[in-house]
């Protein structure tokens, strides 16, 4: 971009998580940012995420559009970038009005936050997809399920606007989805959305990836491409065990990427940072989902390591100098990031054992959260398991980081956990103490 004749701002709507990041990297090239909030108050998940001296200013969204127009067209807004997922909508509005040339396509904007209309965005498209309905009616699932098959099948219920894999419940076959989905239609998540509707899944199974994405006028380049290892911790499903970037000469890499691309365009993202989570079934790469946001998690900052570069960066050379991105990535260290998980509830002790974690050949940083004495809940989605903590282990050799993730998972499985009662909902139900995790098994989803 030539040098502004005024002062130009970035405007980060929901700058949590990842999104933290856009305003250190933009004040680099000298471009203030100016915090636009869309909730009520900062997630308490996020809180560490934010720090209000790195904005001019911070206004918030009190659901009169026309005034935060009014508030930020006197700013001359270079770009206006989504910090968290709770931001992507906003985002889309401000964006059309502010900016109608870095609009993504107005028309599907639902299909880049609501997952029901993603999946139509898809079908429409030709993009194949998971079989699945979002509806607010059991007698339209019950008929879906009849009509495609699945009676008698695994089946994943969850919200189509929920985040942090909250509310999304595996059901084995023979098991009734009506309780995940009774329970959670008509609650408010923890993102202050209404479940109005809930997704019915089949349960696709094969390999889980992530392809991060930085896109500007309709082309799209790829930041890095991770792995990922969830399980099934009791009743709840996709609970993160661990992260592992995957090196750009990997066989599976040229699907992910086309793949990864038609889907960009079928939700009509055009501008901005995309982390889309993809299941590499034997049939081909099917979208779990699409998030038009950054990786969350610290994880650009990560991937600067690992490939030397980011999707925020990226975001921020072009926005700032209209840098065009290179199309794929390169990988310069091994990394993976290991998620604590807690399998039954109780009081935590022991906890001194992970200060191993920072002695690992791998180590590359670690937030760990917990003390002894501190109260552990089974994990259950992933801000459960940012409560308890992970490492990140990077190193020109892969050995030696698979080699760190179980000296990591020993340690985890050497802290106790002290049941508040015998037969307490989450305790081992022997009143005793047990270790906090189990060496833990992999679960497709």
């Amino acid at each position: 971009m030539n040098a502004p004749s005024s002062p130009q701002v970035a405007v980060i709507v929901d700058p949590f998580s990842s999104g933290a990041q856009y305003a250190p990297r933009f004040a680099e090239f000298g471009i203030p940012s100016v915090a636009v909030s869309s909730l009520p108050e900062v997630p308490a998940a996020y809180a560490d995420s934010w720090d209000a001296t790195r904005y001019r200013q911070l206004l918030a969204f009190d659901g009169d559009l026309e005034r935060l127009v009014a508030q930020l067209r006197p700013l001359s807004p270079r770009c206006v970038l989504a910090g968290a997922e709770s931001g992507v909508e906003l985002t889309d509005r401000l964006t059309e009005r502010l900016l109608p040339e870095q609009a993504n396509t107005p028309q599907l904007s639902a299909a880049r936050r609501d997952k029901g209309a993603m999946a139509q965005a898809l079908r429409a498209a030709g993009v194949p997809t998971i079989r699945q309905i979002c509806t607010d009616d059991p007698a339209a699932v019950r008929a879906w399920i009849d009509r495609e098959g699945l009676a008698g099948r695994d089946l994943v219920v969850k919200p189509p606007k929920s985040g942090s894999t909250d509310g999304v419940t595996r059901v084995p076959a023979g098991a009734d989805w009506r309780v995940p989905f009774d329970a959670q239609l008509g609650r408010v998540n923890q993102w202050h959305n209404l479940n109005d509707r809930m997704m019915v899944q089949e349960y696709a199974r094969g390999t889980e990836f992530v392809v991060d994405t930085f896109s500007h006028r309709g082309r799209h380049t790829v930041a890095d491409i991770c792995r990922y290892s969830k399980i099934d911790n009791g009743e709840q499903m996709a609970v993160y065990d661990s992260l592992t970037w995957v090196s750009p000469d990997d066989p599976a890499v040229p699907a992910l990427t086309r793949y990864a691309e038609a889907v960009l365009d079928a939700v009509g993202l055009r501008h901005g940072a995309a982390h889309i989570e993809i299941m590499l079934t034997d049939e081909g790469p099917r979208l779990i989902e699409i998030n038009s946001r950054p990786h969350g998690g610290g994880h650009p900052a990560f991937n600067l390591t690992a490939t030397g570069d980011s999707q925020v960066h990226r975001a921020v050379r072009w926005f700032a100098r209209e840098e065009s991105a290179p199309k794929g990535y390169r990988l310069l260290r091994h990394m993976t990031v290991v998620f604590l998980i807690a399998r039954r509830s109780g009081t935590v002790s022991n906890t001194a054992v992970l200060d191993g974690i920072t002695e690992l050949a791998s180590y590359h940083h670690s937030a760990v959260r917990l003390r002894d004495g501190d109260r552990l809940e089974v994990t259950r989605d992933l801000l459960g398991t940012l409560t308890l903590g992970f490492a990140v282990l990077a190193h020109p050799d892969p050995a030696q980081v698979e080699r760190d993730v179980a000296a990591v998972r020993a340690m985890e499985a050497a802290l106790v956990v002290t049941p508040d009662s015998a037969g307490s909902p989450g305790s081992s139900g022997s009143g005793g103490s047990a270790p906090v995790a189990a060496a833990p098994g992999h679960a497709a989803r």
